[in-house]
């Protein structure tokens, strides 16, 4: 079967959105770009930083509650409808939860034949990267390196740390059928 959707899962400033851009260069087939970054842009202003939306701390915690995962699980569902009518996507998420993240979305993709990509990098980096972007909490970064990967099961592993984003990228469309 064919691969439908590349979900990069990886903390803040790993790499995923420079990775996701690549792999439109990179393969064969016109891929769509979306991530969890694209919801949180386009949310309405009661649900961001609210009790119950998404809250973003002082120190880089992220906190998300009910009315965000309902408005969460409605948009993952329109990224699932775009893939099952023919789309490929690119999906670049933060599995702030592990595990339990990468469930939700895979009941979401269910029946669609997915590539679960790990994207890693070093604490150390994510935080340079962090201050030099300017437009993340700094301690966002470190605070997700490791959590979002807590139990999440893989098909490819790429550390940005440690390799370019074309590379990364590169490896990734290898195992894209």
């Amino acid at each position: 079967m064919t691969t439908q959707v590349i979900v990069l899962n990886g903390g803040s400033s790993s790499g995923k959105s420079g990775i996701a851009r690549c792999l439109q260069t990179v393969l064969p087939d016109p891929w769509l770009r979306l991530g969890v970054d694209d919801l949180v842009d386009r949310l309405p202003p009661s649900l961001v930083d609210s009790d119950g939306g998404v809250e973003f701390g002082r120190c880089g915690e992220v906190v998300v509650g009910a009315a965000f995962r309902a408005v969460e699980d409605a948009w993952l569902a329109g990224v699932a409808a775009m893939a099952r009518a023919g789309a490929r996507v690119v999906f670049d998420d933060v599995f702030l939860g592990g595990a339990a993240s990468q469930e939700r979305l895979r009941v979401r993709l269910a029946g669609l034949e997915v590539l679960w990509v790990g994207v890693r990098c070093d604490p150390e980096v994510v935080a340079a990267r962090e201050v030099a972007r300017g437009d993340r909490v700094v301690g966002m970064a470190v605070s997700q390196a490791e959590v979002v990967h807590r139990g999440v099961e893989y098909d490819v592993v790429v550390d940005t740390g440690r390799a370019e984003a074309l590379d990364c990228a590169r490896a990734i469309a290898a195992h894209v059928v």
